[in-house]
């Protein structure tokens, strides 16, 4: 990918994340959509939901003072909520700048005194920057549909992966049609541990993307023009292809006899001393 085009998918995250901070719209709808499966301090921009959570948790199955990444973090609630959970470390990314101040000034509330617990840095899912072997455990909720090349993304993600550590994926797929996930994980050098059934999700979707729609105009007004007509295109898009949609938790995992690379995750720094950290001011 070049230059322009990370600076104009960057910046499209940007305007949304910068958006929403303006409003609390955006979080009422998806709390309208989810019912009581809304996590209201999470207060992510994807699929999370208090069933995700708990499969989350339960199947990382990390031990307290291990390291977490959280790929494609967004505002960082989903990493922040596990690392404050598991008592574990987290160093998470994505691709906006603006998602990346708003996840660091969040820390304090989840992590107290402990907030130096997690970083946050911007990256792409095919280009981490992190070392291999880095992590126990790996969460990407919603963010690998966007990625440029998901074979590329989930090989990457691979990599970052210490022997024994679990990757965790939110996928989906037409009804019917036939996941190319053992494939993505051989390449990766991983293997499909679990395949969780999300089967709540597809209608949530449906429910939050009619709530866009009904409410577009007050999406123009509150979140401005062009961030309201990203999510109404995406609204307008999807919407036809969710009665068909199996959606699924992924649990990936690399072989514990894995090959081990010399900057293992057991024997690394903690994340607030990590090199090459990019967190905006």
């Amino acid at each position: 990918m070049n230059t322009t085009t990370k600076a104009m998918r960057a910046a499209e995250y940007d305007a949304f994340h910068t958006a929403r901070a303006r409003t609390d719209l955006v979080a009422r709808l998806y709390a309208e959509a989810m019912g009581e499966d809304y996590p209201a301090e999470v207060a992510a921009s994807s699929s999370c939901d208090w069933p995700l959570l708990g499969l989350l948790a339960g199947r990382l199955r990390m031990r307290p003072g291990q390291l977490l990444v959280d790929a494609g973090c967004g505002a960082g609630g989903i990493g922040l909520w596990l690392a404050r959970a598991l008592a574990v470390r987290l160093d998470a990314f994505d691709l906006s700048p603006v998602a990346i101040a708003q996840a660091t000034s969040r820390r304090a509330h989840f992590l107290g005194p402990a907030a130096d617990r997690a970083l946050f840095r911007v990256a792409e899912l095919e280009d981490t920057g992190l070392p291999p072997s880095h992590a126990h455990g790996i969460v990407c909720v919603d963010a690998l549909g966007r990625a440029i090349d998901r074979d590329a993304a989930v090989r990457e993600l691979g990599r970052v992966l210490a022997p024994g550590g679990r990757l965790l994926l939110t996928r989906s797929l037409r009804l019917g049609a036939k996941p190319a996930w053992e494939e993505q994980a051989r390449a990766a050098g991983l293997t499909v541990e679990h395949v969780d059934e999300r089967l709540a999700e597809p209608a949530a979707w449906e429910r939050l993307y009619r709530l866009w729609i009904t409410h577009a105009d007050r999406l123009r007004r509150e979140l401005g023009e062009a961030p309201a007509e990203n999510m109404l295109r995406e609204a307008h898009q999807v919407l036809p292809t969710l009665r068909g949609r199996r959606a699924v938790l992924l649990t990936l995992r690399r072989p514990a006899d894995a090959r081990v690379a010399p900057d293992t995750a057991d024997t690394m720094t903690g994340p607030g001393r990590h090199l090459d950290v990019r967190t905006p001011q």
